[in-house]
């Protein structure tokens, strides 16, 4: 068992407003909570993970090359690994969210990236 206390947690701001914690995860699968500001989106991009995506406050868009959608709370959503796509807070208050990727990864997608 491998517990993690999320006021202890990795944590990673790539934007102002924009806070990413690494939570209980391992190679397989990784859950990030994430809390992005209103009118904040994350550029376009893809990975090779599979990724889900759950609203837990707020409202956010996610936006693919081909379709949007947007989820209220509790929603979710599918992304096949390696579609590009971008997730933006459509609302009008903070939007949080839990991310899970499979396989697991690191926020090392985030530093090492090229803009």
């Amino acid at each position: 068992m491998k517990e993690v206390d999320f006021a202890d947690a990795e944590s990673y701001e790539p934007d102002e407003g924009w806070r990413r914690v690494s939570l209980a995860g391992s190679e397989k699968f990784t859950f990030e909570w994430f809390e992005k500001p209103p009118g904040h989106s994350s550029p376009m991009h893809d990975h090779g993970n599979e990724q889900v995506c759950l609203v837990l406050e707020g409202e956010l868009t996610i936006y693919t090359e081909d379709d949007e959608v947007t989820l209220g709370r509790y929603d979710s959503v599918w992304l096949d690994g390696d579609e590009p796509h971008r997730v933006e807070n459509t609302g009008d208050e903070r939007a949080v969210g839990l991310d899970v990727f499979a396989p697991g990864r690191s926020f090392d997608f985030w530093t090492d990236r090229e803009e």
